[in-house]
């Protein structure tokens, strides 16, 4: 995990499969020290370097929706950028995230994908902008 001031983000990469406990503890880890760090930065975003991921198990993903999501909106995550998985189980987790994010009601997490680290940063940066401007 990397934290990018010039966004501001934390930048979670992925570079190979992970199994449950090994996927799970790393967004944990990752939502902890965003939230250390929301407290100082704001805004702050969440992007995800994906280029590196394989595919992510149905149990995983439906964690993801029904525990992480809802406790990353409370943190302050409500945009995540992408960089787009290299392979096409990965592409389709990434998509699957993305839709159950957007059809959930409890939250109101907008993921968007990306081809290069550069645009996701760009778009991420441009969204916690815009939500400054709303709010400021």
């Amino acid at each position: 995990m990397l934290l990018a001031p010039e966004v501001p983000c934390l930048i979670v990469a992925w570079y190979s499969f992970a199994n449950s406990e090994q996927f799970r503890s790393l967004m944990n880890r990752g939502l902890e020290l965003y939230t250390a760090e929301a407290q100082r930065t704001r805004p702050l975003g969440w992007l995800a370097d994906t280029r590196g991921v394989s595919a992510i198990r149905v149990a995983d993903q439906e964690w993801l929706e029904k525990d992480w999501n809802p406790r990353a909106y409370a943190a302050g995550i409500h945009h995540v950028s992408f960089v787009v998985p290299e392979t096409v189980f990965g592409q389709m987790a990434v998509s699957n995230y993305s839709n159950n994010a957007v059809s959930n009601a409890t939250y109101a997490i907008t993921p968007d994908q990306h081809r290069t680290l550069a645009e996701a940063k760009d778009w991420l940066h441009n969204e916690l902008l815009r939500d400054g401007s709303r709010n400021g």
